[in-house]
């Protein structure tokens, strides 16, 4: 698969985000943290969207505390939540904004990584439920919003795995597979059609909870801060991406 690049050396101009509304999953740790953060420094109403209330809550109070927009918190289970709370998220969030200006997917689940003749089926169902059908559900039912935007950006946070296949990583390595198809169907749908635009970004090794969980034995502080690779997040969300879609990006 070919890749695109971030621009080098790209510095956001201080109003980038100003008056846009973007929803971030997984929002509560990590990179969904750090971009939820820095979507609020540039200027944007956050809605951040997690399982765990308490760290959600964390992220608000850091947002409010730097002056930024006022964010909101939705505390949703994506490896359980049935259609039909998808349905009542976006009629409700429909009700208090006029519009959705862009969604990052980063939410997901390692799962088990084992070769595929011993994977256990609940699992790799989790996976694909967090990884594939909620980024699905969400972008299916929020769609009607990002239409009413200027422009919109849809982000779905990929992987190397996801790009090239490579033993053990199972559900996963799967999963990302499918959501670089999702981004790439939806972009060709959308291309001409609206003024929505979908990217595929892969963070990298990066110092995260999932990458020290997916690699015990690394020196985690190799990797760099999810706040380093930042640029790639404002680039593909802010409108100096306009007009670029359909592409599989690296955020370094």
């Amino acid at each position: 698969m070919q890749t695109s690049s971030i621009p080098i050396d790209y510095k956001p101009r201080t109003n980038l985000l100003s008056g846009k509304t973007i929803l971030v999953t997984g929002a509560g740790d990590g990179i969904g943290r750090s971009a939820a953060l820095n979507y609020a420094r540039y200027g944007a109403s956050v809605l951040l969207l997690g399982r765990t209330e308490k760290k959600l809550e964390a992220v608000y109070d850091e947002i409010e505390k730097a002056g930024g927009p006022k964010p909101g918190i939705i505390t949703m289970n994506l490896a359980t939540a049935p259609e039909d709370m998808y349905v009542s998220l976006a009629a409700s969030l429909g009700e208090e904004f006029s519009r959705l200006d862009g969604i990052l997917h980063n939410a997901a689940l390692l799962g088990d990584r084992r070769p595929i003749d011993s994977a256990m089926y609940a699992s790799w169902q989790d996976v694909m439920q967090v990884n594939v059908n909620a980024q699905f559900l969400l972008t299916r039912h929020f769609l009607p919003m990002l239409h009413q935007a200027p422009t919109a950006s849809i982000i779905f946070t990929s992987s190397t795995v996801g790009r090239v296949g490579r033993a053990y990583w199972g559900a996963y390595a799967v999963s990302k597979f499918a959501t670089e198809g999702l981004m790439q169907v939806l972009a060709s749908e959308l291309e001409n059609t609206s003024h929505i635009r979908a990217n595929s970004l892969n963070p990298r090794a990066t110092n995260t909870a999932m990458r020290r969980a997916a690699y015990p034995g690394e020196d985690p502080t190799a990797n760099p801060a999810p706040q380093d690779i930042m640029p790639a997040y404002l680039f593909l969300m802010g409108d100096d991406s306009a007009g670029i879609t359909g592409k599989a990006f690296d955020a370094r």
